[in-house]
Formats: C-alpha cells, sequence, structure tokens
C-alpha cells in the first residue's frame, strides 16, 4: 500500500530524462514499488522516469533508484546528477553518492538557482563485447557491457524506423535475464554521436546518462570514436570522457552534464 501521509517531493530533470526525489524515511521500503508506479505516472500522480529515494550520508548521500514501472534499479547518472543538483542549491559541491552500484563521487561545476553543471565520476565500465542476438525476424549485433546496470549498444548507419519497438524488444531479450538498456547509435564523427534510447523499466527516453555512457565507450572501443566525446540525444547533449580504458574495459568514464530543477511540492498518496 501507498503512505497514507502527504510527502514533499522535488521534481528535476536532466536532458528531458526526469526524477522525482524523495526523502528515504519517507517511504518503507516495502511500499517504495507500488508508490513509484503511482507517483510516476504522467496522468494520475506527478510523472517522471523514476524516483529517487535520498538519505544524506558523510559528506554525500545514499540513493535508492525505482524506475517508473516499480522495478529497483542499480543506479541512473542522470537521476544522481539530478540529486546533486538539488543538494547544490544547499550548498553540496562535492562527495560521493552511494548507489546499489557502488559510490559515484559528484562535483558541481557551474550553476546556480535552478540549473547546475555536474560531473559524475562512473568508475570504469566491464565489457563483455560483441555478439549476435536475433530478434523480430532479424539479426543484429551487439555491443554488451556494464557501466554499473546492463547497457546493450548497436551501432547503426541509421536509426531503425522501428527502434522503440526493437529496442524494447531486445531489452527483454532472453539474452538479457534481468533485462537490459538498449542504445542505437549513429557515428557523426570521432568526437560526437547521436543515440537513441530504451531503458528497461521505463521504455523509450529523452536521454540516459548511463546510456550516453555506453554509447561512448562502446564507439571509443571499436575504434570509430576517441574521447572526449559528446552524444546528443532528443533531449539535449552530454560529454563523456573515458581515460586509461581498453577495449577489455577498466579506466575511469566521467560524465558531464545540466540538471535542472522543475518543482517542489507536496504529494498526496491518497490520491494516487
Amino acid at each position: 500500500m501507498a503512505p497514507e501521509t502527504a510527502i514533499r517531493f522535488v521534481k528535476a530533470e536532466a536532458n528531458g530524462n526526469d526524477f522525482l526525489i524523495i526523502d528515504a524515511a519517507a517511504v518503507a521500503p516495502a511500499a517504495r514499488a507500488e508508490f513509484t508506479r503511482r507517483v510516476c505516472d504522467r496522468h494520475r500522480g506527478i510523472g517522471a522516469d523514476g524516483v529517487e529515494f535520498v538519505r544524506s550520508r558523510g559528506a554525500g548521500f545514499e540513493l535508492a533508484l525505482f524506475n517508473s514501472d516499480g522495478t529497483e534499479a542499480e543506479l541512473s547518472g542522470n537521476g544522481t546528477r539530478c540529486v546533486a543538483a538539488f543538494y547544490a542549491r544547499h550548498g553540496f559541491r562535492q562527495g560521493e553518492m552511494v548507489t546499489r552500484a557502488g559510490p559515484r563521487a559528484a562535483r558541481v561545476l557551474d550553476g546556480g538557482g535552478e540549473m547546475w553543471i555536474i560531473e559524475l565520476d562512473m568508475g570504469a565500465p566491464q565489457i563483455a563485447g560483441r555478439e549476435r542476438i536475433a530478434v523480430a525476424g532479424r539479426d543484429f549485433e551487439v555491443f554488451i557491457l556494464s557501466v554499473g546496470n546492463p547497457q546493450c549498444v548497436l551501432l547503426v548507419e541509421a536509426f531503425p524506423q522501428d527502434w522503440e519497438a526493437l529496442g524494447m524488444a531486445i531489452a527483454n531479450h532472453p539474452r538479457f535475464p534481468q533485462r537490459t538498456n538498449v542504445a542505437f547509435v549513429q557515428v557523426l564523427d570521432r568526437h560526437h554521436l547521436d543515440a537513441r534510447i530504451v531503458e528497461r523499466g521505463v521504455g523509450p527516453t529523452r536521454s540516459s546518462g548511463t546510456g550516453t555512457c555506453a554509447a561512448a565507450i562502446t564507439a571509443i572501443a571499436s575504434g570509430v570514436a576517441a574521447t572526449p566525446v559528446e552524444v546528443a540525444t532528443p533531449g539535449g547533449r552530454q560529454k563523456i570522457s573515458w581515460v586509461g580504458g581498453s577495449p577489455a574495459g577498466g579506466g575511469t568514464v566521467k560524465l558531464t552534464g545540466p540538471a535542472w530543477i522543475v518543482a517542489e511540492g507536496m504529494v498526496f498518496p491518497r490520491a494516487l
């Protein structure tokens, strides 16, 4: 059941990838899945791609991320930056964001008021490499990796007209028993990519922090791009640098981009 009392929320977005930020103490862990499904509904709730349940932890914060379908995820690059942006309004400048995927160092580079530029250290990617999978009667070469959560990337000359449906089919393919995020990536030049992203538990999104990281890593590891890389999505642009890595993985990936505070208010769970 959803909680019974009014709950404070902050809504933030990073390139159109939107999140609600809520005090972890306000919603019991057992109630978070149902609460998230209801509050993320874009017609009967506030509307968002997910909820970041946050508690203070030393100089940083501990985050529990739930996707809009109520499933818990390891982390969100954009969601973590949204949390950092909200607390930047209250003096935060750098510290650790502890996620299910481990700690991620966040640093405020610029901004003020409602908009902040946040750099997030995403750590070292784990690369499984290339495979071929069959989906919807077609055969695709995919690049499989993890940036703290599972990613599947397809380098394409042009975006398939059915990329949304195709991305959902790949995300739920038996090859990925825990499901996966999917990115279709066009290489514009060695430092610029264009991407379309489907996130497990959410669907097609205007942006994804981990998805843009996966896009950049795949292009660099494939030899068709070089760090730093700017990745454009329908929601905007983010910069990814990958230092010390190789086609086998390793090194350090940093994600930089804007995050905006959209609204603050109260949500009444009985009305959801």
